[in-house]
């Protein structure tokens, strides 16, 4: 006869056997049994206890961005499950794939407004890819399988688990049984090879093709079919924000980064290709700009995993609806081994004219304060070639976007659909977990860092290392930029009276350096990027310098303004 286990073990062998390795968390009273339970498996599963909840949702993210896995994080009932909405609203929207297990008070008191009862599951519900309240111990181990299940596979997203304490508390049998199918739940659409065949007539017969390159490259784990695409078919490459790094910032068909801040070459040029060929993108307000302007010459290729997002925000002429890695794999087969070498030389054309205004101000400034794009100039002579970028929000988000050479799978974790300030340094701390062996530059503003600063605990107790590069304007820099194109310069509640960051660094046993003049910058980036250990390197950057190009809000994509 088997034993009779608390509902609360189950929890912790039901991850075990989903091969979790990393929890975060942090623990409370609603939640306690499933902590406690913990305590006898802490050989087996590592728990990283973050310093607030929406620490440890962003920490699962960047976990699961770099590793491709699903993050784990644990938190208690009340405002513990209600500080996570803005990571799963970030998850949702990026497409990462979390399990988040929430306490909640007895059954008894559902409804009745408990200490510390809130209803997570109404709450979340716009938040979540699928969500559970769980009342019986018996039912726990088949609701966190079929998390899993849901979170990864498909379009990847965020799932809570909300698990009554009477349910953590109660004993039952438990036995695991592998599935990986749930009835009326299709991730992988069959793709249409008719589709294919269209598609690639079209690209057969383009003469002035963009393929726009999105997340959903790097999450179906299709880099390499790829790259044998674009050099078949030798067709330009533009990249999404979340896209960069699916293929080499060096390779010779890159034209640039798309959207508001992005390139000046594949903005202006998406009005005039003939053919775009959208793969695990989805059309976004950044990339389109006004929609009403945007590619009306083009035809429009979509490939795309969720068939919401097709004709969503702009209609294509061709859907392939699946997984990208085969549906790139099907069109490789149909597609002629093509040169755009004059379509792909006006990309370049352009793209010096911008170096002339922007890239060269940017990268080499002569005079006045340290610029943000000349950091970011020593930071790719000096990070190791496997380093992973982590950005927060805002200017500087843009400028390392622009300018960080990507040069390896996975290297790119930001928040990009939900503008997340304060979403870096936790997930930094997540990316480290998870990718031990690979260097992690956590760029970061002085507005956005103060968000979550307190996660700085968190790299002191577990001994992480974090190369955390401060960009201190003494502005939330975006808003500001705003302001003064836009609103006369009515620089309203967007200037900082920052605290000694240095200090507060050393304070958590964090080596630090603030640097302020342009001699000492170069080796500030290298000492700070060879140390063996954290390091915090605040850089006191132009307090009003604005990040171009720029699309103005409501105007098309070749409406990007150079200054």
């Amino acid at each position: 006869m088997k034993k009779l286990i608390s509902g609360s073990e189950i929890v912790i062998k039901t991850l075990l056997n989903e091969s979790v390795e990393y929890i975060f968390g942090y623990p409370g009273g609603a939640i306690m049994p499933i902590y406690d339970s913990l305590h006898d498996y802490i050989n087996l599963v590592s728990h990283i206890l973050m310093r607030h909840e929406q620490g440890s949702i962003h920490a699962a993210q960047g976990y699961a961005r770099v590793t491709g896995k699903v993050g784990v994080c644990f938190t208690t009932s009340g405002p513990g499950a209600t500080n996570l909405i803005t990571g799963l609203a970030d998850a949702l929207i990026d497409s990462t794939p979390i399990v988040c297990i929430t306490g909640q008070v007895f059954s008894h008191l559902l409804g009745t407004d408990a200490f510390q009862e809130t209803n997570i599951i109404d709450i979340s519900l716009s938040v979540t890819k699928w969500n559970v309240q769980v009342l019986r111990a018996e039912d726990i181990c088949a609701s966190i399988q079929k998390g899993f299940i849901i979170a990864k596979k498909g379009r990847p997203g965020p799932v809570l688990i909300d698990i009554t304490k009477d349910a953590q508390f109660q004993k039952t049998k438990f036995s695991y049984k592998p599935f990986d199918q749930i009835e009326y739940f299709k991730p992988y659409p069959c793709i249409k090879e008719e589709k294919i065949k269209k598609a690639a007539h079209l690209i057969n017969n383009a003469k002035k093709p963009l393929i726009i390159t999105g997340q959903g490259v790097v999450l179906s784990n299709s880099e390499d079919e790829f790259k044998k695409f674009v050099e078949k078919t030798g067709i330009p490459v533009a990249s999404t924000l979340l896209g960069l790094g699916s293929l080499n910032s060096t390779h010779h068909l890159y034209v640039g980064m798309l959207g508001m801040h992005g390139n000046y070459a594949p903005n202006i040029l998406t009005n005039q290709c003939d053919l775009i060929i959208a793969i695990g993108m989805r059309f976004d307000d950044r990339v389109t700009g006004n929609i009403n302007k945007y590619a009306k010459q083009a035809k429009i290729i979509h490939l795309e995993i969720d068939s919401s997002e097709i004709n969503k925000n702009i209609l294509c002429h061709i859907p392939i609806i699946g997984d990208c890695k085969k549906s790139l794999q099907k069109l490789i087969y149909y597609v002629y081994k093509s040169n755009h070498e004059k379509w792909v030389q006006k990309f370049f054309f352009l793209k010096k004219k911008e170096e002339k205004i922007i890239i060269q101000k940017d990268l080499n400034p002569i005079k006045g304060n340290i610029s943000m794009g000349e950091v970011l100039k020593w930071i790719n002579l000096y990070k190791k070639k496997n380093a992973i970028l982590v950005t927060d929000v805002g200017q500087h988000q843009m400028i390392a976007s622009r300018y960080f050479n990507f040069t390896y799978k996975k290297s790119q974790i930001t928040s990009g659909g939900l503008g997340t300030m304060g979403f870096a340094l936790p997930a930094s701390i997540g990316a480290k977990i998870g990718a031990k062996k690979r260097q992690v530059i956590c760029i970061v503003g002085d507005g956005g860092i103060q968000m979550t600063i307190q996660e700085m605990g968190t790299i002191l107790q577990n001994n992480i290392c974090i190369k955390i590069i401060l960009l201190n304007n003494n502005f939330l820099g975006m808003v500001r930029q705003w302001q003064q194109l836009f609103f006369n310069k009515r620089y309203s509640c967007t200037k900082l009276i920052n605290p000694d960051f240095v200090k507060l660094s050393n304070a958590y046993n964090i080596k630090s350096e603030r640097v302020k003049k342009r001699e000492n910058l170069k080796k500030s980036v290298k000492r700070a990027l060879y140390n063996k250990k954290s390091f915090l390197l605040e850089i006191v950057v132009k307090k009003e310098d604005n990040v171009f190009p720029m699309i103005p809000s409501d105007s098309a994509v070749d409406e990007i303004r150079l200054t």
